[in-house]
């Protein structure tokens, strides 16, 4: 009987364990029999290997877990093929072809979802702002500086749009994990005070995330300095090249 018990009660913790939120991938890649597959994120100016697998007959998975969605790449090894998504802890497909990977159909990420529907919403003001600068580069090969000047106005016009996409987004999306993308994007522009309202609006989750945990150590440093404020301490180097502290009263 105790037997039988213990294991009901191992048959119950390893279905539990089973179930704890992770990612699974699963890569039907066409055209890429024996190919290596990484996943890859961003530190800094380095990239971080994350994960791999091989593929068989195209057929590759990977599993794993991550603490929070984030932007990956997917590289096929010694090829020059990739794409991005976003990885979390769901189950997360992807289909296409070696030759077009950047191209791959990426389904079962949330995070990617809204991502990918950002992107769609704001190509045709990208594309209009292309076309912008493409003329604006004609414009300057001839001399043209009144169609310059023409072609800058509009160009701005459509900075401004695209700026007020991503506000507009960022306000109706607190709980998605591709908003903080776009608030690092736009807080070299904002104030202290902006970066710190915008963040404020945004899900405790999302909140917590590196990116947003980096935003708010510079509105601390920003507020340092602002006018008004106490100056920080700082060392210089004399003429005779000896350290010298400068403290601010």
């Amino acid at each position: 009987m105790k037997r039988i018990i213990y294991l009901f009660v191992l048959a119950v913790f390893v279905a539990s364990c089973g179930s704890e939120p992770h990612y699974v991938i699963k890569g039907n890649i066409k055209d890429s029999d024996s190919i290596t597959f990484v996943l890859q994120k961003r530190d800094g100016r380095n990239l971080v290997n994350l994960d791999s697998a091989v593929s068989e007959k195209g057929i590759f998975k990977m599993e794993g877990v991550v603490d929070f969605p984030e932007q990956v790449f997917l590289i096929a090894l010694n090829t020059r093929n990739r794409t991005s998504l976003y990885l979390e802890n769901s189950e997360i497909t992807i289909t296409g072809t070696l030759d077009s990977l950047s191209d791959a159909k990426i389904t079962g990420s949330k995070t990617y979802d809204e991502y990918k529907a950002f992107v769609d919403l704001n190509k045709p003001l990208a594309d209009k702002y292309q076309i912008f600068l493409s003329a604006y580069q004609s414009a300057r090969a001839t001399g043209d500086t009144a169609k310059m000047s023409e072609i800058r106005n509009n160009a701005l016009q459509v900075e401004k749009d695209m700026t007020e996409l991503q506000k507009e987004f960022i306000r109706n999306n607190p709980a998605s994990y591709f908003t903080p993308v776009l608030i690092r994007s736009l807080s070299y522009e904002m104030s202290a005070d902006e970066i710190e309202s915008t963040i404020s609006a945004l899900d405790t989750n999302v909140a917590k995330i590196p990116v947003i945990q980096d935003l708010k150590t510079r509105v601390l440093a920003m507020k340092a300095v602002a006018v008004g404020q106490k100056a920080p301490d700082f060392t210089l180097n004399d003429v005779d090249g000896n350290p010298v502290r400068s403290t601010q009263k």
